[in-house]
């Protein structure tokens, strides 16, 4: 309990540097371009699709007449944006966290083990870019998978801020910890850590879910503002960009303390 912490109050400290805040850009910009470009295409059809799966779904219908029993008959003309959003949002937030895995993590780690407390630890480099790239993409795949599974739950208003932190805690948990320990760690060393700390790191990344859940608050309600919708996004997206990187740091500094606590049982190098 005492890393977690201690990592936590160094991760707060760091969010603010302004290295950190400016590597915070390039994933939300590298992420808003790729769904400005599929947005572009694919908007009318998504909403085309919602607004049949209103009039036609057993899933959806129940909403829709709640709706008016509970005299939210304005709420109807936004039913189907809203709807196309609870799709939506999930597939970009996970996408931002691949590519904050990918393109962004090891820059933060670098910040991290500048610091004197790591600056001398060996690195035995037991992990690999294309070792990464290929856990990005099965575990990417599995959280898409439990998405789906649970997409029943999402329709509901108090499950949506609930159900996904934990789906996106699974997956920042196992991208996290790879990418931290893949440049300081040996193979086993990593095995190790992850089997001895798992519950920790899984706590972290629900954490850090829940943490998101925040601006996903702020966003589905914004839809009721259809004006100030677009710019709402683009602050949200930022706002989940420095959620990511301050996972980045907050797993960095608990893993690399971690590990250096870890070489120090067996008197090893650190």
């Amino acid at each position: 309990m005492n890393i977690l912490l201690r990592s936590f109050g160094l991760s707060l400290r760091d969010i603010f540097h302004p290295r950190i805040l400016w590597l915070s850009i390039r994933p939300f910009a590298i992420t808003g371009l790729l769904w400005l470009v599929i947005l572009w295409f694919s908007w009318t059809p998504m909403l085309d699709f919602t607004k049949q799966l209103i009039t036609e779904s057993w899933l959806t219908q129940w909403l829709a007449d709640l709706i008016v029993k509970i005299g939210w008959d304005g709420f109807r003309g936004v039913l189907s944006p809203y709807l196309a959003l609870v799709v939506l949002m999930p597939l970009l937030v996970v996408s931002l966290l691949m590519i904050v895995s990918l393109t962004t993590t090891d820059a933060v780690l670098a910040h991290v083990s500048r610091q004197n407390t790591y600056r001398e630890m060996q690195s035995l480099q037991g992990g690999s870019l294309l070792g990464s790239v290929w856990l990005t993409i099965w575990a990417t795949g599995l959280c898409l998978l439990g998405m789906l599974i649970t997409l029943p739950f999402w329709w509901i208003p108090p499950l949506f801020a609930f159900v996904p932190p934990i789906i996106w805690g699974w997956l920042t948990a196992r991208l996290m910890s790879y990418d931290v320990l893949a440049l300081h760690a040996s193979s086993v060393e990593r095995s190790n850590l992850t089997r001895l700390h798992r519950w920790q790191l899984l706590g972290m990344g629900i954490g850090v879910g829940l943490l998101g859940a925040v601006p996903t608050f702020f966003w589905f309600s914004s839809i009721f503002m259809l004006v100030m919708f677009p710019f709402v996004s683009i602050f949200m997206l930022w706002v989940y960009s420095v959620v990511f990187i301050f996972a980045a740091l907050w797993f960095s500094h608990y893993l690399l303390f971690a590990l250096k606590q870890h070489r120090q049982l067996p008197g090893e190098s650190i």
